[in-house]
């Protein structure tokens, strides 16, 4: 929890409170920009203009808003602004699959323990995943959001978010499968 003393002080545009409040900045919300880009230099460019966003909007902060509910918020949006900025280099694909069709591709994840090793290959798999299917998956699976919310902030329809969803599901299992081909050849050789 960040102490309400350096919001004040960072109202004021004190150095040393807008330093702590970046150090504070960037545990809680780089694991967020990761998930949404495939290396630490762009995470960290979106977490630095998410930053600047925080302390331009310090005093639109309401009082009683949780703080770190309220980062987080503005942490997405900056990543859904900048995608829409340049969704221009993206290819979108024009899926006619159905919703029917798309449930035969989709099988259910199961939510255990992960180790931290785990954790790191997942985040590498997802890494390795096209840009709009890796954002899809992320909204959907890891924030909650619905097909619906994606296709407003992405600038697609419900079915192409339906599409990417199924996409990058279809992809991680082929990842995994083939990640287990590999263990399994190393574990008997």
């Amino acid at each position: 929890m960040i102490d309400h003393s350096i919001i004040e002080a960072c109202r004021k545009n004190e150095r040393r409170a807008q330093e702590k409040l970046y150090e504070w900045c960037y545990v809680k919300l780089m694991p967020t920009c990761m998930r949404y880009h495939k290396n630490e230099e762009d995470a960290r460019s979106i977490l630095n203009l998410s930053f600047v966003k925080i302390c331009k909007n310090l005093d639109k902060l309401k009082e009683g808003t949780p703080f770190e509910a309220w980062v987080r918020r503005i942490t997405m949006n900056t990543i859904i602004d900048e995608f829409r900025k340049h969704k221009n280099y993206i290819q979108l694909v024009d899926a006619k699959e159905t919703d029917r069709e798309l449930e035969i591709h989709v099988t259910s994840v199961e939510n255990g323990v992960w180790s931290k090793l785990e954790m790191d290959v997942l985040m590498g798999l997802l890494k390795r995943l096209p840009d709009v299917s890796r954002k899809v998956f992320n909204l959907y699976v890891i924030d909650g959001y619905t097909h619906k919310e994606i296709g407003n902030m992405l600038g697609i329809s419900d079915g192409t978010s339906k599409w990417h969803l199924s996409n990058a599901r279809k992809l991680l299992r082929e990842m995994v499968a083939k990640l287990g081909r590999s263990e399994n050849r190393e574990m008997w050789a």
